[in-house]
């Protein structure tokens, strides 16, 4: 517990930045020998400024509230002088310093992919990327993602689907703060069976430069970045990008070019992205194993699992009602409003709510908002 006070007194410590840490304990060690080292060497390094509030006695109540903390089971601190560590996150620009953890510390280390996108996702693109997710954790990826509506929470479904399935999500607020509240469950589910982390403070809350930031973790936490749906400002694009830049591979599913979002995942692909279309074209990119044998073994329940090809074509069984099938044909693969529906199909607007109303049900289409509908 002392040497964790320490950790936290150099993290918490006022205007000390995680370069000006790392910084201090590259020169001196432990936190324990930074506080032990002449006030001169460490000017040297930090400015007077900061070693002035370094070396202030420091305020103890949110020290002693997160030791209490991490007194609780599933826990933990992880810095960068633990062996569990993300390995992974050693190879990125900015490493934080400190983590703070709900549930397997070890599951830090396990090999990943981080599956992000819009927050206002489609229907597609939600089934899309629990498609995916379960299909590459079934493959033994854990999924990383950053508990957001949407896409994010629609991974983090995906590999909860799979036997055995691991999922982290990295978060930007304090590890005692679900943000969004309406994702609590899925948290609390998320903390048994991986874990989620965060590198700021009890207590902090969702203040908006903080989700920018804690991208960079999950870019650096796996093998790459898949992106399912994203606008062309989506923070799913700094994803990507720092993705790129910390050698990790991305990967972009492509949409409707009327679709706003999919432009995102268009611009990546024209960057250099991979266009995936299915969860092999990504295990196949990773040299991870051969993906048909990898999918199809026996999982550990004793059920064949789902061959990534299999699982994104399976669906509802297709009308058999002629209308049905016209209106179907009519729609396509974007989205459309009623007028053009009818347009396309010769039908009245009676005819075509009634058609819609069934297939919606179905699970055949989906009713998008501006009056659209989207074929699912």
């Amino acid at each position: 517990m002392s040497d964790h006070a320490d950790w936290l007194r150099l993290t918490l410590t006022p205007g000390l930045g995680p370069t000006a840490q790392r910084a201090l304990l590259a020169a001196f060690g432990l936190p324990g020998q930074i506080f032990a080292a002449a006030r001169s060497a460490i000017v040297s390094i930090a400015g007077a400024e900061a070693t002035e509030r370094l070396l202030s006695p420091p305020d103890r109540t949110q020290i002693d509230q997160t030791l209490t903390w991490i007194a609780e089971p599933g826990h933990h601190l992880v810095t960068l002088a633990d062996a569990d560590y993300p390995q992974a996150l050693l190879t990125i620009a900015d490493p934080p310093v400190l983590l703070y953890v709900i549930g397997d510390r070890g599951a830090l280390n396990r090999a990943g992919l981080a599956i992000v996108g819009a927050r206002s996702s489609t229907a597609q693109g939600v089934a899309n990327a629990e498609a995916f997710a379960t299909s590459l954790a079934e493959a033994g990826l854990g999924i990383i993602s950053g508990l957001a509506l949407g896409i994010d929470a629609a991974a983090h479904r995906g590999a909860l689907a799979a036997p055995d399935g691991c999922t982290i999500a990295v978060i930007g607020t304090g590890a005692d703060r679900v943000y969004p509240a309406r994702n609590r469950t899925l948290a609390h589910t998320i903390a048994t069976r991986g874990a989620i982390i965060s590198e700021y403070p009890l207590g902090t809350p969702p203040l908006p430069h903080n989700f920018p930031r804690r991208n960079r973790i999950i870019a650096g936490l796996g093998l790459g970045v898949l992106v399912v749906e994203a606008a062309l400002n989506s923070g799913s694009l700094i994803t990507a990008r720092l993705a790129a830049e910390a050698g990790r591979e991305v990967f972009a599913i492509p949409g409707s070019i009327h679709s706003p979002t999919a432009r995102g995942c268009h611009r990546l692909i024209r960057d250099g992205a991979k266009l995936v279309e299915t969860a092999s074209d990504i295990l196949e990119e990773l040299r991870l194993a051969d993906p048909p044998t990898a999918l199809q073994a026996t999982s550990r329940r004793g059920r064949p699992a789902t061959s990534p090809r299999r699982q994104e074509t399976l669906g509802p069984v297709p009308p058999a009602d002629p209308d049905s099938v016209r209106v179907l044909a009519a729609l396509g693969h974007d989205p459309a409003d009623i007028d053009t529906l009818a347009t396309r199909s010769g039908l009245t607007l009676d005819a075509l709510y009634a058609i819609l109303l069934p297939l919606e049900l179905d699970g055949h289409i989906s009713r998008l908002p501006g009056g659209r509908f989207q074929r699912l």
